[in-house]
């Protein structure tokens, strides 16, 4: 896998894991481009990091993403890895009528729709790329549920199927597919899920996991599982009703 010199594109690029997958690929010298819908958070970061792109852009609107896939290839040429992490996650009690069910369309829309979406816009410049890498963020909850995240949970599953699907069809165009399943990361979509604390699935610090991710990815790595994903993906198969017991002992969230 090239380290260095690369173009490189991260949704959700403005904080946690995105903001120590940018960090990680700078230091290797690359081109690191982050987008993200507060256009002042992208500030942020790039007066800290000077040498960082920013371009606020919504993953979930079609013309945004058609115009950032212009604006980028008119700035920089073609991308050479495009980075799928925007993403969200809520709490939900399906048991209770009150939900909020934009707020669930919402995070299938981020999830899971905004990534087919993005790889769309952008296949035309990973084509053209002789070192082209497709990134997507999912979860280790894609192995087993977490009953207090439901929608999430199953975006998580969806975007790991749908990477399954789509490396084979990807592989005759040279554009070689990568998933990075994380744990539960101690970053704002944890602390607004208000999960961080929580014993089963205690957090990874996003440096541990962007240097763990780093070293299996220039390895060649496909599937990327730090911490507890590994346990999760092996017990799954070995194990599926135990696990599930143990990561869901609570499984609907307090009420706020």
């Amino acid at each position: 896998m090239k380290q260095s010199n690369n173009t490189v594109l991260i949704t959700g690029g403005g904080s946690g894991i995105g903001l120590a997958l940018a960090k990680k690929f700078m230091e290797n010298n690359n081109t690191v481009i982050i987008t993200g819908r507060n256009l002042s958070k992208l500030q942020v970061v790039q007066k800290d990091f000077p040498k960082i792109h920013i371009f606020q852009s919504d993953v979930t609107d079609d013309a945004d993403v058609r115009m950032l896939a212009d604006d980028i290839q008119e700035k920089f040429g073609d991308i050479d890895i495009l980075i799928n992490n925007a993403g969200i996650m809520n709490l939900v009690d399906t048991g209770n009528e009150s939900n909020d069910l934009q707020k669930q369309m919402e995070e299938i829309e981020i999830n899971y729709n905004s990534p087919i979406r993005v790889l769309h816009y952008f296949l035309p410049q990973l084509k053209e790329s002789k070192n082209a890498v497709l990134v997507n963020v999912s979860s280790g909850l894609a192995y087993v549920p977490f009953s207090q995240a439901p929608v999430y949970s199953g975006t998580k599953s969806a975007l790991h199927f749908w990477t399954l699907g789509i490396r084979p069809q990807l592989k005759p165009h040279n554009i070689k597919v990568v998933e990075l399943l994380p744990p539960v990361v101690d970053t704002p979509l944890a602390q607004g899920a208000d999960i961080a604390e929580d014993d089963n699935l205690k957090p990874m610090p996003p440096e541990k996991l962007a240097a763990i991710f780093w070293k299996d990815f220039i390895n060649g790595k496909e599937e990327i599982t730090p911490g507890i994903s590994k346990q999760l993906k092996l017990l799954s198969r070995l194990a599926p009703k135990f696990i599930f017991k143990q990561l869901n002992k609570k499984p609907i969230p307090n009420r706020k």
